[in-house]
């Protein structure tokens, strides 16, 4: 597999434009369905989607991810246009809510992207992938009491997402199940070797396949009573009679609300939720991509700033990068930034010309489109993977899945990071100098070399070790390799150094008055940029990207 972006569009547009139809399959009912659980008009969720696609898209450093409004902020969003009163004074915060992630991204506030440990985000992505097949069940036997997108453990009927399992028992519908077994056997087939050796399969993706035969068997069952479908069962986006009815679906915001506190609170509320997801998504789309890029995270916030201005202008949805659809954009053997793009051109083409057609698409055969997206996020080879490297990687990333499943996205992040954070606290608390029996007590003397970074963490154990030295001793201190030793640590090894003129002990300090803070971002963007290879003009950005250009 090999990528070079460089030979333009065309190049990739075979896996491009297959990738961007599948995504356009999956966000038609997630940007419906949150827009019914957040209480705003089923159309706001469209244009969030359009928006998201095109112009996030657009302007995105992210070659992968898709964006569009967000299962996390449904009920920040239900909650808001309830308290405010209004859609359109609403639709005021999300503009507000825009400008603020866009000075965000000036701000260089995406660094905050990089502090999430692997754990916490490889947990991220199998914990969605859990949610989305347990959520994706009642979808497919039918039962469809849940919207499409949600990721939160509480239902809106006030189930969960286990109960619902129990209760979709009592509400089969025969015809939702013979067209998800169809479509998961599709779907294995396509995945087969044979199938993928094939051209004509390479560019017909199998979820398309699964989605016309989704739509021939509804027409087909709706003369056998006993397996029609009834409408909450399919895709049910609005049908304007005309042209003129598809643009009178978009509203604008109420500018005279201005000056209302309210709105600016629920605006900032918007623009730190939604960058929290949006970072956290993009170091999980990351993580996913087959040729490893980095997206700036700045750049980011500015695209999802201009994103969220333009929804609240038209009357969209907040707009956040979201996991499912850029998972399915992967995963459907999306290159390029093209897929998430034309995604949005046949979200705003389908909704204008066949709504119609779309509203013949049955829930299950999304069901079984999204059980396979789940199913990659989750593999079990993963937690082979996790388990094999420690009690310190695998305990965060099943805490993170397990508060993702339990509780939802942020709420489950938040804990499996507090344990990760728990295990570099207490490791960083075990190792706070080096020492090795063989190598560091030699003549006679006991040598602690003190670690690159000491921390008031470290100050017990450091006591703890002074405390146990013998009297008549001889140590040595070697502060030669480290960068930075907390004042507090400073202290003990000064009462230590008074201590043991009174028991007899012969201590040697090497390069501790020496130790200084610096900042190696700053000396390596000095090196780069004054010293790198000679006659090339190499220049580090803000975000931390090096240019090199030859003379």
């Amino acid at each position: 597999m090999s990528l070079n972006e460089n030979k333009g569009i065309l190049s990739n547009l075979k896996y491009d434009f297959p990738a961007s139809i599948v995504v356009f399959l999956v966000a038609v009912p997630l940007c419906l369905g949150i827009a019914l659980a957040s209480g705003a008009p089923l159309f706001s969720g469209i244009i969030a989607g359009i928006v998201g696609g095109i112009v996030v898209g657009a302007l995105s450093g992210s070659q992968l991810g898709v964006s569009g409004p967000a299962a996390g902020l449904a009920v920040i969003v239900l909650v808001a246009i309830q308290e405010l009163g209004a859609f359109d004074i609403f639709l005021l915060a999300v503009v507000l809510g825009g400008i603020f992630q866009l000075l965000l991204g000036f701000a260089r506030a995406g660094i905050i992207g990089y502090y999430f440990p692997s754990s916490v985000i490889k947990g991220m992505l199998s914990g969605i992938g859990i949610i989305i097949i347990l959520k994706q069940i009642p979808h497919a036997f039918g039962y469809d009491k849940d919207y499409e997108g949600s990721l939160a453990f509480t239902s809106a009927d006030g189930h969960n997402t286990l109960s619902q399992l129990y209760y979709m028992f009592e509400a089969i519908s025969p015809g939702a199940v013979l067209i998800t077994v169809v479509s998961l056997g599709i779907l294995i087939l396509w995945e087969q070797g044979f199938m993928k050796k094939i051209k004509l399969f390479q560019i017909v993706q199998g979820p398309l396949i699964v989605v016309s035969a989704g739509i021939l068997l509804n027409l087909i069952f709706q003369g056998i009573p006993s397996l029609a479908l009834s409408a909450d069962q399919m895709v049910a986006i609005p049908v304007p009679e005309t042209l003129g009815g598809f643009f009178a679906q978009f509203t604008f915001p109420d500018f005279s609300q201005i000056g209302n506190s309210a709105v600016w609170i629920t605006g900032i509320t918007i623009a730190v939720v939604a960058s929290l997801e949006t970072l956290l998504c993009l170091e999980a789309t990351d993580k996913l991509d087959p040729f490893k890029r980095v997206t700036p995270a700045n750049q980011e916030l500015k695209a999802q700033g201009v994103g969220n201005i333009l929804s609240g202008l038209i009357g969209g949805l907040p707009i956040t990068q979201v996991i499912v659809r850029s998972s399915t954009n992967i995963q459907s053997g999306g290159r390029t930034k093209v897929s998430a793009i034309l995604h949005g051109f046949i979200l705003l083409g389908c909704a204008m010309a066949i709504p119609a057609i779309l509203n013949l698409i049955p829930l299950a055969s999304l069901a079984a489109i999204l059980f396979l997206v789940g199913y990659k996020l989750a593999k079990p080879e993963l937690f082979k993977k996790m388990y094999k490297l420690g009690q310190q990687h695998f305990v965060p990333f099943m805490v993170t899945i397990l508060g993702i499943v339990f509780t939802d996205l942020l709420m489950g992040i938040g804990i499996g990071l507090a344990v990760a954070i728990f295990y570099i606290l207490y490791n960083n608390y075990k190792k706070p100098f080096l020492f090795e029996l063989d190598k560091h007590v030699q003549d006679g003397a006991i040598r602690l070399e003190l670690a690159e970074d000491v921390t008031f963490i470290n100050k017990a154990s450091i006591q703890r070790a002074l405390t146990q030295i013998p009297d008549g001793a001889k140590v040595i201190i070697d502060a030669s390799k480290s960068l930075h030793i907390d004042h507090d640590v400073v202290e003990i090894i000064e009462e230590f150094q008074t201590n043991a003129k009174y028991r007899n002990i012969e201590l040697e300090l090497i390069d501790f008055n020496s130790v200084d803070i610096k900042n190696p971002i700053k000396e390596i963007e000095h090196a780069l940029n004054n010293d790198f290879m000679g006659s090339t003009n190499a220049k580090v950005k803000s975000n931390g990207e090096v240019t090199v250009t030859s003379d």
